[in-house]
Formats: C-alpha cells, sequence, structure tokens
C-alpha cells in the first residue's frame, strides 16, 4: 500500500459538506467578507440619516468600519485508514471517515461559538449566574418571549433572529399549549416551523452551561462574527502500523460584532 493519488480536495469537499449540513454556528452568525490567511474582516455600515425636506437634499457620507477578527483557534484531525488510495477510488467508502471528523469540528465550533454571551448589553441579560431564572413549564415560554422582547426594544431587525436552547429546555417548551407537542428538529438544529416572539428555534447540545446554569442565547445573523477554513488536508505512510493516516488542520475565529443584538438568558431547568 501507498497514498500514491491522495487528492486533498476531495477529501475537504465531503468534510465541509457534511459539516455544513449541522453547523448551527454557520447558521446564526454572519460571515466574513474577507479572508486573508488567519484574518476574517468584517463590514459594518454606519447609519443612515432621516431628515425633512425643505427645497434642498444634504448629502451623508456613509463609512464602513472594518472589523478584523484573527483566525486564533486551531483544531486537527487524523484518522488511520488500511489504504487512502483504495477508499479514495471507492467513493462512497470515504464519508464514513470523514462524517466523523466534520461532526466533531460542528460541535466543536458550535461550543465556541455558543459561549460569547459576554458581549451582550447589561439591559439585554435576563438572570445571572448569582440568580438564575429557575424554567418550568408554567415560565419557559414567556421566557424566550422576553428575549424576544429585548431584541425589539433595541430596534434589531426582525428577521434572521434566532433562540438557541438545549434538549432540556425544548421539552420544556413541548409541555406548553403555545408550542408544539412533537416538534421536529432538522440536522442543523432548527426546530421546523416554531418561533417565538420571532424567534427562530434551534436546539444544540453545545449551548453554553456551567454548574447547572444554562446560557440560552437570543440573537440576530449579525450579532456574531464567524470564519473558518480547513488549512490543510494530507495524507501519509504511517510508520507504526501497516497502514495510511489522513489529518487536517482547521482554523477559525469568532466575535461579537453587535452586542444590541444578543439577549441571554441564564436559566436552570428542574
Amino acid at each position: 500500500m501507498a497514498v500514491t493519488s491522495f487528492i486533498p480536495q476531495v477529501w475537504e469537499a465531503k468534510l465541509l459538506t457534511k459539516y455544513n449540513k449541522g453547523a448551527i454556528a454557520e447558521l446564526i452568525t454572519t460571515l466574513p467578507t474577507k479572508i486573508a490567511g488567519n484574518t476574517i474582516t468584517f463590514n459594518k455600515a454606519t447609519d443612515v440619516t432621516i431628515k425633512d425636506y425643505a427645497g434642498s437634499v444634504a448629502w451623508d457620507t456613509v463609512n464602513t468600519t472594518s472589523v478584523d477578527i484573527l483566525m486564533n483557534q486551531k483544531k486537527y484531525f487524523s484518522i488511520q485508514v488500511d489504504d487512502v488510495d483504495a477508499v479514495q477510488a471507492a467513493g462512497e467508502l470515504m464519508q464514513p471517515h470523514v462524517n466523523g471528523a466534520a461532526i466533531s469540528l460542528q460541535e466543536t465550533t458550535d461550543s465556541y461559538v455558543l459561549g460569547l454571551f459576554t458581549g451582550a448589553h447589561a439591559d439585554n441579560v435576563i438572570g445571572n449566574d448569582t440568580t438564575p431564572i429557575a424554567l418550568t413549564k408554567a415560565n419557559v415560554y414567556d421566557s424566550i418571549v422576553d428575549l424576544g422582547t429585548k431584541l425589539n426594544k433595541k430596534k434589531v431587525p426582525k428577521a434572521d433572529r434566532f433562540c438557541v436552547i438545549d434538549s432540556d429546555v425544548l421539552g420544556l417548551l413541548s409541555k406548553d399549549d403555545r408550542f408544539t407537542r412533537s416538534p421536529v428538529v432538522l440536522e442543523n438544529g432548527v426546530v421546523e416551523g416554531q418561533k417565538i416572539n420571532g424567534l427562530q428555534i434551534v436546539v444544540s447540545e453545545e449551548l453554553s452551561q456551567a454548574a447547572g446554569k444554562k446560557k440560552i442565547m437570543a440573537l440576530h445573523k449579525e450579532a456574531i462574527g464567524f470564519g473558518k477554513q480547513i488549512d490543510q488536508v494530507e495524507a501519509m505512510r504511517l510508520e507504526n502500523a501497516f497502514a495510511d493516516g489522513v489529518r487536517g488542520l482547521t482554523v477559525y475565529g469568532s466575535s461579537v460584532l453587535r452586542p444590541e443584538a444578543l439577549a441571554v438568558l441564564t436559566a436552570t431547568v428542574a
């Protein structure tokens, strides 16, 4: 056996296809306008002033502010394959090898993005680590309504809003008659057809939590910027096994861009 015809682009494409189907981080964030090396750039436009018309027009200069974020998170995967060339030639045999890497990458990036709750404005927060909200089937729906109201008061755009919960919270919601009794969760975490106060409900087990306190996020896509890229995928003959190895390096970074478009509920579930 030998690694003679390894095509990294094929492995990368299959990895990204599986990753993109389930990545919540990609769904709820805004993507960069430019990637240069390990730096991702986001553009923020200034507001436009509305004036009274009195026969003449004064023109405003609209400036665009660039926000650069370093992709300083680096993760790799490495898997052992009996024969890379044979697996690659077979095509469909590749998918089980890349699925595991894609799912692990998705969980890692989702966890990272869902941990960026500290940028929320103080008045966009409900509960805290000292006095969390104890969620029950009687108050869980209304608590998420309150998160949407926080965004409404900040005049956050109505479209592209999300609320990320976990299975515990979904279970409580399912006991409320205003929510569906039989929720259907799609591969990317979206609960099909379920919005609360304009928030599309998304389920993730990577929701940030510590000491039993969950950080339930409600946000607009523009609240958080996120970018990633697969730096390299390569194959090699292993010295300590009668097999080949495939490894890949992924870099990514994320940051809160518009804290006013992010609201956080710190809660516990009995």
